[in-house]
């Protein structure tokens, strides 16, 4: 047996003592959270062990001299982990896997040199190296030498716990030391890094996605099966975060919930169908005449606009698709934008947040400055290149500022704009947050502000930092989202909340931060102090 074998057989046997004898059961709840972290550290260097183990093997003869098929198999037997598992596995060895030089013998730099310490590091786990590196991998190609040197620096530092927050008040808070490490990140910490990374590295790359996605959108139902139709199609980002935020307010566990399907009882004393209603209601919505008889009035109303039986109008029709080239399913995904619209501003539509579900597009007063494609009267043909961009709340879509203006014409949208990563326009001065502060508070932090809550702030409740009965503005400076556990727990739990120059920061339990700064959640940065102005090079 070798030493390394020994080693680990070592380490197992720790482990056996930890589970042996219920030891754990008789932990205090300060005990557990300890353990946890530490069993944590223990399991990354475990996934690292893997990791290196099959990539500092002979690539495949390593898996046929073991009598599998590949590493994939090997990982199966070996690990006992399911083929999906054994596949994420894979790919991080194929990217800290360091090939051997024919000319020197030596081995070559790993794909991912600095992520492929932090791993060893026991920093990051096989999962934290995926949502790091996928990002980035999409865009490879596109991508300088100097540029994926940059983001790998730029991700293990973040891992390291370095550039996560920054913070803001030197003078009543001593610096960061760079030396000490902060709070770890979170898989999904690293993913948006990565994904802020890899948009600030290839920004030309977000308008053709923007193209292929006007022409992927589309809607299909499928034939009557079982009692029931499938849908099947492709949203683009507007639709479906305006499709989300309905969900949410029919689906709010605070309201009456959908409205049941079936016959009811009108206040007459009549009877009438939930779908009989709910045509009448769009068809209201739509300016159509739901009472009509057999559909006449609206099919003389088509012959009107069309022709209908007094000839055809070559300048209004468009047989052949020329005038109008979208397909079928396109004009049908369209038609449930419309819907969906008309929907969320309609009286009978549940409310959220103390209104009608509104898509909230938030756009940085830079870009609405030097966005042209913003103007009234731009044509759909006009270029997004220079206008910057807008962002989806709800779907996190980056979209060109054209996207914002054609929301803004709808009248369901409401604008919000930053400067400098605070809110402006917005005062009051109520005891209860009014519903543009809420929409204006959700847009600038997005999810509940203690850092790894990820619940997005739609659903969150707005807390006043400094409280109301102490002199505290019910205003945006003095406002921001906690869900309902953080928001009921904040005074038993060690987390602390501030508001500094109108952005709010946040101080937890030593566990999570030893060094016990105040440090304001990335999210609710202003981008350009975000952590990807760690990675910009030249």
């Amino acid at each position: 047996m070798n030493s390394t074998a020994e080693l680990l057989d070592r380490v197992i046997a720790d482990l056996d003592s930890v589970l042996s004898d219920d030891a754990l059961a008789g932990l205090c709840d300060t005990e557990r959270v300890t353990v946890l972290v530490a069993a944590g550290a223990a399991f990354r260097r475990v996934e690292a062990v893997v990791v290196e183990t099959v990539a500092t093997g002979e690539m495949g003869g390593f898996s046929h001299a073991a009598g599998c098929r590949g590493e994939n198999e090997l990982l199966q037997r070996t690990v006992l982990v399911d083929a999906r598992g054994a596949a994420r596995v894979g790919k991080v060895i194929d990217r800290v896997r360091r090939d051997v030089s024919l000319v020197s013998g030596e081995r070559l730099p790993a794909r991912w040199p600095e992520l492929r310490t932090a791993l060893l590091d026991g920093v990051v786990g096989v999962d934290g190296f995926l949502a790091a590196t996928g990002p980035i991998e999409r865009v490879w190609e596109r991508l300088t030498v100097d540029q994926r040197l940059a983001a790998d620096v730029a991700l293990a530092g973040c891992a390291r716990g370095h550039g996560l927050e920054i913070d803001l008040d030197p003078d009543t808070d001593p610096a960061l030391d760079p030396d000490v490490p902060g709070p770890s990140p979170t898989t999904e910490d690293l993913r948006a890094l990565a994904e802020d990374l890899a948009s600030m590295f290839d920004p030309d790359g977000e308008e053709p996605k923007d193209d292929d996605a006007k022409r992927r959108r589309g809607i299909t139902i499928g034939r009557l099966k079982d009692g029931v139709h499938a849908i099947r199609g492709y949203l683009t980002p507007d639709v479906a975060a305006q499709f989300q935020l309905i969900m949410d307010a029919l689906l709010n566990p605070k309201g009456d919930g959908p409205p049941v399907p079936g016959v009811f009882f009108t206040p007459s004393g009549g009877t009438d169908s939930g779908a009989d209603a709910g045509a009448h209601g769009f068809a209201e919505a739509f300016g159509a005449d739901a009472e009509s008889d057999d559909g006449a009035d609206a099919d003389a109303d088509t012959d009107a606009r069309t022709g209908g039986d007094a000839g055809e109008d070559p300048f209004n029709s468009d047989e052949r698709s020329v005038l109008d080239d979208r397909t079928a399913a396109q004009k049908r995904h369209d038609a449930l934008a419309a819907a969906l619209a008309i929907a969320a501003r309609h009286k009978d539509m549940p409310t959220l947040g103390g209104a009608s579900p509104v898509l909230v597009v938030t756009v940085d007063v830079k870009d609405l400055a030097h966005g042209t494609v913003f103007r009234v009267g731009v044509g759909a043909g006009g270029a997004a290149g220079n206008g910057g961009w807008a962002t989806i709340a709800g779907s996190g879509a980056h979209v060109p500022v054209s996207v914002a203006a054609q929301a803004a014409c709808s009248g369901v949208i409401q604008r919000v704009l930053f400067d400098e990563g605070r809110i402006i326009g917005i005062t009051t001065t109520d005891r209860v947050f009014t519903v543009h502060q809420r929409r204006a508070i959700i847009a600038r932090d997005k999810e509940c502000l203690i850092p790894g809550c990820h619940v997005p702030a739609s659903w969150c409740e707005i807390h006043h930092v400094t409280e109301h009965a102490q002199g505290g503005p019910t205003h945006t400076d003095n406002g921001v989202p906690l869900c309902w556990w953080h928001h009921r727990s904040l005074g038993m739990s060690a987390w602390e909340i501030r508001m500094n120059e109108g952005l709010p920061q946040v101080r937890g339990p030593e566990w999570w931060d030893p060094a016990q700064h105040w440090r304001t959640p990335k999210l609710s940065l202003p981008a350009d102090l975000r952590p990807t102005s760690l990675a910009r090079t030249g």
